[in-house]
């Protein structure tokens, strides 16, 4: 397939920052992006954004009008953002963007910078941050396939990520519904009672396993890095070990057992709503032997009337949340530990109502996997068809 420099193809533009403390530059009607707004987009386009531009603000500085159907390219904190607009829009200096010329379709540039993240990292220069400097950018060489083959391209691989953002949102809708359901048996239980966390569940943190401890065969340790957002636990993500001697010596009594809850007490961050979430998960079979590591903590029912499926949605909860954020240290990085927890009170439903939400929790996790599954397999197929696509076998 033949290439091409983009600086032959495309405008490329720089943004730039009105003054913030003049009033008259701000509150506008012209969108003003910034690499953070593209990193909460779902999907390939961008409309709005949280802070404008008036039209003054616009001339005060050295930002540029893009107009509809430009691609947006964040070129620093990080590099590989894109995004197309679908309305006249401003920039920070955070870009370089480009504005197709008539041979070059926004989409298909669009798909073919969501591929080429690691490759656009690697252009980057600075000492501070990376960033891509516009000659840099201009120099980038792109596959460039005849107008109509770019469409045809564009149009496929739209196609696949649509229904992967489809199988994100059905993902999200489970996960409000869990969330929803939680709230509704709390709600409606007659039997509730307000008690401490440590009378209800057993706790215990991970010990601080030093650097010059770890190991490459042995036990598998477990780290913050391990818990997914969404509820797994992905032992693959890690190679830290630690010999079988220590983890069955001085360690023993932190190895986990089958059916813990081990969430996440650092490397954690506060949601739009100002709370603190966290993320735990279930340790299962396969995962042993493991043992806990710093920054981990396991939960156990201490009694029939504590279900462990029950303080997991706990966890996300507002009573949990607001709980923990007013007890958080850390200024750099949010973290809790065992002092913290003994100071929480949970709402307990009684048993049966628990164990009637637990038995949901079964169901809804059962087609959460299978979500999750197939969501692997079109990242897959996008992945392939992206290769191909830039190759010219698609």
């Amino acid at each position: 397939m033949r290439t091409v420099r983009l600086g032959e193809v495309a405008k490329i533009v720089s943004g730039a920052t009105p003054k913030t403390g003049v009033a008259a530059n701000w509150n506008g009607d012209v969108p003003w992006a910034t690499p953070a707004d593209l990193s909460k987009l779902n999907g390939a386009y961008i409309s709005r954004t949280p802070r404008t531009l008036t039209e003054a603000g616009v001339r005060s500085c050295a930002t540029t009008l893009l107009p509809a159907g430009s691609v947006l390219l964040s070129s620093r904190a990080p590099i590989g953002h894109v995004a197309v607009n679908t309305v006249p829009m401003a920039t920070n200096q955070g870009f370089k963007s480009f504005v197709p010329g008539p041979s070059l379709d926004a989409k298909f540039l669009y798909h073919w910078l969501k591929s080429s993240t690691e490759y656009l990292q690697s252009l980057g220069n600075g000492a501070t941050f990376k960033e891509l400097s516009k000659r840099t950018t201009e120099q980038i060489e792109i596959p460039f396939p005849p107008i109509a083959e770019q469409r045809r391209i564009a149009a496929i691989l739209d196609q696949v990520d649509t229904l992967r953002i489809k199988r994100g949102q059905v993902l999200a809708h489970l996960d409000i519904l869990g969330r929803t359901y939680f709230e509704m048996v709390v709600a409606k239980s007659l039997s509730s009672t307000s008690v401490p966390l440590e009378t209800a569940y057993w706790f215990q943190e991970g010990p601080g396993i030093r650097k010059w401890q770890f190991t490459e065969e042995g036990v598998k340790l477990l780290n913050v890095g391990n818990i997914e957002k969404n509820g797994t636990i992905n032992l693959a993500k890690t190679t830290r070990h630690i010999s079988v001697d220590e983890a069955h010596g001085r360690y023993q009594h932190f190895l986990a057992d089958e059916g813990d809850l081990v969430i996440a007490s650092s490397g954690i961050s506060f949601d739009d709503d100002g709370l603190l979430r966290t993320r735990g998960g279930f340790i299962r079979a396969n995962d042993l032997p493991l043992c806990m590591n710093t920054s981990t903590i396991r939960f156990k029912a201490k009694t029939e009337k504590s279900n462990l499926l029950f303080l997991q949605a706990w966890l996300g909860s507002v009573e949990f949340r607001t709980q923990i954020t007013r007890l958080v240290t850390g200024s750099a990085q949010q973290n809790f530990g065992p002092s913290h927890l003994k100071q929480l009170t949970i709402t307990l439903p009684d048993a049966s109502a628990q164990l009637i939400f637990a038995e949901a929790m079964v169901a809804l996790e059962a087609q959460k996997r299978h979500h999750r599954h197939a969501s692997l397999q079109l990242d897959s197929l996008f992945v392939s068809l992206q290769s191909r696509a830039f190759r010219g076998e698609l």
